[in-house]
């Protein structure tokens, strides 16, 4: 049974519905197994019908459905100049969205202004979508600033490194908004890894319990670095939101039409005061966890291949060309503009500075340290011999 065949199904959401407890979601098998799955556009691009949530996309235009392939290509083109930047030593490390792009500019479309995003490290699309200039996300991986832009200017906090943590900032965030009496919501992102945190357990508690206006929008990658989904969960991941008392729903995440109207939907419901939804992004890692990993070690190329078949990018311009929505006018000219953001990504980067290389021993402790000396002192002699050596 195919994701395709399945997703015409009505989809129910997890509150209220017969447990699927035993059935085990694993990364090579999962596609198709879940007919509850929110699907309104197939890997061919298929418009399929949704009783529950054409509504949220019923008025959305061709020119907006543009804007959404344009997003997604972007996105995909600047996530590309930034790995090969890592590979050529401009960057530390880049953690690739490869994917991912349209569970990512699907809810990052829905969100409106005044909504507050926290992210993890991975949500680039997000961050596009909310008006970050993509040389700041750089300036951070290459070590230059700690984040370079104002969380406030775009309500889009900064990228979080510890997993999971970011959820209950989120939560604490949507309490105060409740109390504020404002109509904006809240969403979190995190991964299929991070749902294992108990960070995340405390965010799902204290949300439920204070009713607060937050979506939990989990991307389900398949891979928490190389550990699959099988291996922390025994039923699918959108299920667990039943324990705490508040809706889950599993969407396609290379769907960008369904990620968007699913997310629409939740955030509707956290700004009309009826609490927080767990969304369930279904989608897969196309690259590396980041630049310092090899998933050859751990998953095969039959399984990249059958995803491959779901690129979220060409099933929408599939759905495009077949609507008569798009020219090759728009994707040529689209093209030459994703060349263009490659050429400015590139440039700034190459242009920044590098990293003050001693700034990593500043406030380890607020009076300082003896070890902590010493260790600045002895990398210092380090560097120094480099100096030695071009010297001779």
């Amino acid at each position: 049974m195919s994701v395709e065949s399945t997703a015409a199904r009505k989809p129910r959401r997890s509150a209220g519905t017969k447990s699927t407890a035993g059935k085990r979601t694993t990364a090579k098998n999962a596609p198709g197994t879940d007919p509850e799955l929110v699907q309104l556009l197939t890997p061919e691009g298929e418009r399929l019908k949704n009783a529950e949530y054409d509504a949220y996309v019923a008025g959305i235009t061709p020119d907006e459905l543009r804007g959404l392939y344009r997003d997604m290509v972007l996105t995909r083109r600047f996530d590309a100049e930034a790995t090969a930047l890592q590979r050529q030593g401009e960057l530390g490390l880049w953690a690739s969205l490869l994917g991912q792009e349209a569970a990512q500019i699907g809810s990052g479309r829905a969100t409106r202004e005044d909504d507050y995003v926290f992210p993890t490290y991975r949500e680039h699309g997000v961050a596009w979508c909310r008006g970050v200039d993509p040389t700041n996300l750089l300036g951070m991986f290459r070590g230059v600033n700690n984040g370079g832009w104002d969380p406030a200017g775009n309500n889009f906090h900064l990228y979080t490194i510890v997993i999971g943590s970011q959820t209950l900032h989120a939560t604490g965030y949507a309490m105060g908004v409740a109390k504020d009496g404002a109509d904006s919501a809240v969403i979190a992102y995190f991964g299929d890894g991070a749902s294992s945190q108990g960070d995340v357990a405390e965010s799902f508690t204290f949300s439920a319990v204070y009713n607060a206006p937050v979506v939990f929008f989990c991307q389900n990658n398949q891979w928490a670095i190389s550990e699959p989904t099988e291996k922390q969960t025994r039923v699918p991941l959108y299920q667990r939101a039943q324990g705490y008392g508040f809706p889950g729903v599993r969407v396609d995440g290379n769907d960008v039409l369904a990620c968007l109207a699913v997310t629409k939907w939740a955030l509707e419901r956290a700004r009309n005061g009826e609490g927080p939804t767990l969304v369930e992004a279904y989608t897969y890692r196309m690259g590396a966890h980041t630049t310092s990993d090899d998933p050859s070690r751990y998953r095969g190329d039959d399984e990249r291949l059958a995803w491959e078949a779901k690129d979220p990018i060409v099933r929408l311009r599939r759905y495009l060309e077949g609507a008569n929505h798009a020219d090759e006018g728009f994707f040529a000219e689209l093209e030459t503009e994703s060349e263009a953001l490659g050429k400015r990504v590139r440039e700034a980067v190459r242009a920044m500075p590098d990293p003050d290389h001693f700034a990593i021993f500043e406030n380890v402790y607020a009076d300082g340290h003896a070890l902590v000396d010493e260790e600045r002192a002895q990398f210092a002699a380090y560097q120094a011999s480099f100096a030695d050596e071009g010297g001779h």
